[in-house]
C-alpha cells in the first residue's frame, strides 16, 4: 500500500520531498502519554519540525518556542498564546518588550540568565504585565542559573507584583540512553525542589524537564526495546517525592517517527568496483542524528520493489558537489536504475532545517502532509534560493 501512495505522489510531486504524517504523529503523541504518568504533561519543541506546529498543537499542553522566527510561525498559524513557552539563551530586548507588550500575559518566560531576569521584570513593569516565568537550572554548559542564583530569584520575588515564578526548567541534553544517568539528574532535581520548598516554606508549583528520551535512527529500530525503555523512564518519574506539575519537552522524540524523505536515483555508475547511485537530495536536507548517516544504515526502503533480484551493495551519494555528501555506505540492494526512489524513514524531527541547505544553492524541496483523512497537503513548495547568495551592488560605491 505505502509504495502504491509514493508512486502516486511521484505522477504529481517532484523529488526530493517530505511527507509527514498527521495520523502517525497523533499515535506517537498518545503513545508516549499512555506511557507517562498521569501528573505528566508534553511540551513540543518547535525547532524539531515547525512543519508540524498546527498538528501538534492540540495534541500537547505547551509549545517551546526559542527564537522571534518561531513566534513568528506559531503567530501566522493563529495557535494559542496561553500555549507557548518563550524560551531561548538570548532574547532580543525590543523584540521581547513588543511582545511583553502585546501577549504577555498568556505566555511563559524561560530566564537564562540575571540579565535576562532583569530584562524580563523591567519589561513587565513597563508594561504593567504579569509574567509568568521559568527559571533554567544550568546543567553545567551555558545555559541557564546556577543554584544560588535560582535559590536566591525565588527568594527575593516571590511576592512580586508583576512576576510569577511558577517553578524550574531543566535540559541536559538528548538521545539520552542511560537509564542511570536520567535517574541521577531526576535524584539531583528532586533534592533542589525539596530544598527550594524548605526554603522557601511553600513548595515549587511545577518542573519542566527535557529528559532527552532517544530515538534509534539507523538499522531497523525496536519498538519493543523503545517501549521498555519509556517505560523504566516513567518509573523514575512516578517514584519521585516531588509532587508539583512536571511538563516534559520533547521534539525528536514527538516527531521523528512521523516523517519520511522521498528522493530520486539520477544516475549511477561503478568505480573502482564501487556501486554509486547519485540521487537528486542529499545531505543538505537529511540529517540524522549526529550527521552519522555514512556511518550507519538508516530504515531506507527502494520503489518499485524488486522481489527475487540478486542483490548489490550500494553507496547512496547526494546531488552536492563534496565527497562528504554521503547517505549510505554499502547498502544492500536489487539493481538501482534510473527513476528508482529511496525513501527515508524517521525523518520528521531536524531534517528539513539542520541541513547545509544554502551550499551550492540547490532548492528546498517541497513539504508534503498526509492529513488525518488521508488527504495530501502542499505545506510548502518547491522553493529557489540562489538568490539567497547572490551579491548585490546597488550603488557605484558599492562596486
Amino acid at each position: 500500500m505505502f509504495e502504491q501512495e509514493v508512486l502516486s505522489l511521484l505522477q504529481t510531486h517532484q523529488t526530493p520531498f517530505y511527507l509527514f504524517d498527521a495520523g502517525q504523529l497523533q499515535q506517537r503523541v498518545r503513545f508516549l502519554q499512555t506511557l507517562l504518568p498521569g501528573q505528566v504533561e508534553l511540551c513540543y519543541a518547535l525547532k524539531a519540525n515547525p512543519f508540524l506546529a498546527r498538528e501538534v498543537s492540540p495534541l500537547v499542553a505547551r509549545l517551546e518556542l526559542c527564537s522571534p522566527g518561531e513566534y513568528a510561525i506559531c503567530d501566522q498559524l493563529d495557535l494559542p498564546p496561553g500555549q507557548f513557552v518563550i524560551s531561548g539563551v538570548y532574547k532580543d530586548p525590543a523584540w521581547l518588550q513588543d511582545l511583553v507588550a502585546r501577549q504577555g500575559e498568556e505566555m511563559i518566560f524561560t530566564v537564562e540568565s540575571l540579565q535576562q531576569f532583569e530584562l524580563l521584570h523591567h519589561a513587565a513593569q513597563v508594561t504593567g504585565k504579569k509574567l509568568s516565568l521559568l527559571l533554567r537550572l544550568t546543567s553545567g554548559n551555558q545555559f541557564g542559573l546556577e543554584k544560588d542564583e535560582l535559590e536566591n530569584l525565588f527568594a527575593l520575588h516571590r511576592h512580586s507584583e508583576v512576576l510569577e515564578i511558577r517553578g524550574v526548567q531543566y535540559f541536559s541534553g538528548t538521545q539520552k540512553t542511560s537509564l542511570k544517568r536520567l535517574a541521577r539528574e531526576l535524584g539531583m532535581l528532586d533534592e533542589f525542589l525539596a530544598h527550594l520548598h524548605q526554603r522557601l516554606g511553600a513548595p515549587v508549583g511545577e518542573l519542566e524537564f527535557g529528559p532527552g528520551f532517544p530515538i534509534d535512527y539507523f538499522d531497523r529500530p525496536d519498538p519493543q526495546q523503545e517501549e521498555a525503555f519509556l517505560r523504566q523512564a516513567a518509573a523514575l518519574f512516578a517514584q519521585m517525592n516531588y509532587r508539583g506539575k512536571i511538563v516534559l519537552e520533547l521534539g525528536r522524540s514527538i516527531a521523528a517517527t512521523c516523517g519520511r524523505y522521498v528522493t530520486k536515483v539520477v544516475d549511477r555508475k561503478t568505480n573502482g568496483g564501487q556501486n554509486y547511485a547519485i540521487v537528486d537530495g542529499g545531505i543538505h536536507q537529511l540529517v540524522y542524528y549526529g550527521q552519522s548517516l555514512a556511518m550507519h544504515r538508516p530504515p531506507v526502503t527502494a520503489f518499485p520493489l524488486r522481489q527475487g533480484e540478486p542483490l548489490q551493495k550500494w553507496n547512496i551519494c547526494g546531488a552536492l558537489c563534496t565527497i562528504n555528501d554521503l547517505l549510505v555506505k554499502q547498502l544492500p540492494l536489487p539493481d538501482l536504475r534510473l527513476g528508482d526512489v529511496l525513501v527515508f524513514d524517521r525523518a520528521g524531527a531536524y531534517c528539513m532545517t539542520e541541513g547545509i541547505a544554502l551550499f551550492l544553492s540547490r532548492d528546498l524541496p517541497q513539504i508534503l502532509l498526509r492529513q488525518q483523512d488521508g488527504q495530501i497537503r502542499t505545506l510548502r513548495q518547491a522553493r529557489q534560493i540562489h538568490f539567497l547568495n547572490t551579491p548585490h551592488y546597488d550603488t557605484k560605491e558599492d562596486i
